[in-house]
C-alpha cells in the first residue's frame, strides 16, 4: 500500500495550497528534496501503475461490390458475409491488490479475448476480465499466478477538492509509462461520456493521451483518485479536459468482483429527472437552485414505495450532493444493494430525510422470453416482456410496456428490425404477450406486416415470407 510520503514540492507550491489541504504532506525540509520534484512520489506510485495490450475479434463484413452506390449499397450491405479481424486494443491498469486485482477501462478490456499485462519492472501476466461494465467504463482484471505485487490505496473520492495536486500514470501512444502533473479542475463533471448516464467524473488539467485509459490519477500521497478514462478534444490530442472514474466507484466495483458478481449490480431507482434551474427554482418557490426535480416515477420503484412523488426535488443522497439524474444513478451506484439510503427531499417548501431500500430492477411482471425456431419465418428472433429489469438492461423509456425485440437474430435483422423494438401488432393483430409474435407469424401466409414502435416513432414493415 502506498503511504502518505514526505513530497518535496517547491516553496512556491506548498505555500499557495492551504494548510488544510496538506494535512498529511511535510513541506519540504531542504534544497536537496526541492530539487527532486515529485520524483520520490512517483517511485512509490509507478510499480502500481501497469500497461495492458489486448486483442479484441471484430466480425466486419466484406465491402460490398456496391458500396459506392447509395441505393444498392443499403441492400447488399445485409448479405455481405462476416469476416473476423483481429484489434489490438492499448491501455493502462492499476493494481490494487498483492495478489494480482487490476482495474481499467471497458473500452480497452472489456471485449478481448487475450489480455497481457506488463508491470513496469517488465514482467508479464495473462490476465482475464472478472468483472466488466461498459456503462461505467471499468473492467476488474485478475492476473495469473501473481503475489506480492505493489498496489495503490484507494482515496474517498468525495473528499477531492479542486484545486488539488494531482499526477497521471500511464501508457500514452504506447510509448511506455509517462507521468504527467496538474490540478483537479473540476467535480460532479456529468454528460461528457455515453453509456447509460452514468457519466460522472472527476476533471483534471494533467495532461492525458491515448493510451492514458485505464491508468491513474493519484493525490500528493500516492492515493488513487481516478482511473483515467476520457479526454475532450477537437484534435484527438490532450487540451488539458481529461475525465477520471472516481475511486469510490472503483471500490464498488472491486468488492462485487470478489464476491463473485458476474456482472456489475447497481440499485434501481425507477425514476427520470431532471436538474433545477432558476426558472424551476423560483416556480417551486426554492431558496437556491439545487437538486434534481423528480419527473417520472415507475409504479414499482423503491422511491414510490418510502413515499416520493413527482414533482419532489432530491437534494442529497446519503449526505453527498444531487444536481442531476447521473449524480443520482451515481450515488446509487457507489451505494452498496441491499441495504437503504438516506434521501433528502424538499416538497412544498418542506425539507426531510427518507430512507430508501436500494433494490435490484424487479423481474416482474416476468420477462418470459422466447427465441423462435426454425419452424417460423424468423428464426432466432428473440422477444419478451417489458419489466423494470428489461427497461434497464435495454435502455427503455420508464414508461415502456409491451412486447420488446431482445435480439431481432439474423432474418428479422435483416428486415430492418431492431433490439428494442416494441412489437405492437403483425398483421393487424394486437400483440401482447411473446407466444403471440410465434403464433402470428406461423398464421402468416406470402406476406407479413409488423408494426413496431421504434424511439417514440411508429414503423410498419413488410416481409414477403
Amino acid at each position: 500500500m502506498i503511504r502518505s510520503l514526505a513530497l518535496p514540492l517547491t516553496i512556491a507550491l506548498a505555500t499557495a495550497l492551504p494548510l488544510a489541504s496538506l494535512a498529511e504532506t511535510k513541506i519540504p525540509q531542504s534544497q536537496t528534496e526541492i530539487s527532486l520534484g515529485f520524483a520520490p512520489l512517483v517511485k512509490e506510485a509507478a510499480p502500481a501503475v501497469v500497461n495492458i495490450y489486448a486483442k479484441i475479434i471484430r466480425q466486419d463484413r466484406a465491402r460490398s461490390p456496391f458500396a459506392d452506390d447509395p441505393f444498392f449499397d443499403d441492400f447488399f450491405r445485409q448479405f455481405a458475409q462476416p469476416r473476423p479481424r483481429v484489434q489490438n486494443s492499448l491501455g493502462s491498469g492499476v493494481i490494487l491488490s498483492e495478489d494480482g486485482i487490476v482495474v481499467s477501462n471497458y473500452h480497452v478490456v472489456g471485449e478481448a479475448s487475450d489480455i497481457r499485462v506488463v508491470t513496469n519492472d517488465r514482467r508479464e501476466y495473462q490476465a482475464e476480465v472478472i468483472l466488466a461494465d461498459q456503462a461505467s467504463d471499468l473492467a476488474i482484471l485478475q492476473l495469473q499466478d501473481a503475489e506480492g505485487l505493489p498496489h495503490l490505496g484507494l482515496r474517498n473520492s468525495d473528499e477531492v477538492e479542486v484545486g488539488e495536486l494531482t499526477l497521471a500514470i500511464g501508457n500514452p501512444f504506447g510509448v511506455g509509462q509517462t507521468v504527467s502533473s496538474g490540478i483537479i479542475s473540476g467535480l460532479a463533471r456529468t454528460g461528457t461520456g455515453g453509456g447509460q448516464g452514468f457519466g460522472y467524473y472527476i476533471q483534471t488539467d494533467a495532461p492525458i493521451n491515448p493510451g492514458n485509459s485505464g491508468g491513474a490519477l493519484i493525490d500528493v500521497n500516492g492515493d488513487l483518485i481516478g482511473i483515467n478514462t476520457r479526454i475532450l478534444s477537437r484534435s484527438g490530442g490532450s487540451n488539458g479536459i481529461g475525465f477520471a472514474i472516481p475511486a469510490n466507484l472503483v471500490r464498488e466495483f472491486v468488492r462485487q468482483a470478489r464476491t463473485g458478481a458476474e456482472e456489475f449490480q447497481r440499485p434501481w431507482a425507477g425514476m427520470t429527472g431532471q436538474p433545477v434551474d432558476s426558472d424551476l427554482a423560483e416556480a417551486l418557490g426554492l431558496g437556491q437552485v439545487d437538486g434534481m426535480l423528480i419527473s417520472e416515477l415507475h409504479p414499482q420503484s423503491p422511491f414510490v414505495e418510502a413515499g416520493f412523488e413527482v414533482g419532489d426535488v432530491v437534494l442529497a443522497v446519503d449526505g453527498e450532493p444531487v444536481n442531476s439524474p447521473s449524480e443520482m444513478a451515481f450515488r446509487l451506484s457507489v451505494a452498496e444493494l441491499g441495504g437503504t439510503s438516506a434521501v433528502t427531499r424538499v416538497r412544498q417548501g418542506r425539507t426531510d430525510t427518507v430512507e430508501v431500500a436500494l433494490i435490484e430492477a424487479p423481474d416482474t411482471p416476468a420477462a418470459d422470453p422466447i427465441t423462435l425456431n426454425e419452424r417460423t419465418p424468423m428464426p432466432g428472433l428473440v422477444v419478451g416482456r417489458v419489466n423494470p429489469q428489461v427497461i434497464t438492461k435495454m435502455q427503455l423509456p420508464l414508461s415502456t410496456e409491451g412486447v420488446v425485440v431482445m435480439d431481432p437474430g439474423p432474418y428479422a435483422g435483416r428486415g430492418g428490425v431492431r433490439a428494442g423494438d416494441l412489437i405492437l401488432a403483425i398483421n393487424g393483430e394486437a400483440v401482447e404477450a411473446p407466444e403471440d409474435v410465434a403464433n402470428l407469424l406461423m398464421s402468416s401466409d406470402r406476406w407479413m406486416r409488423m408494426d413496431l414502435m421504434r424511439q417514440g416513432q411508429r414503423v410498419s414493415l413488410r416481409f414477403r415470407l
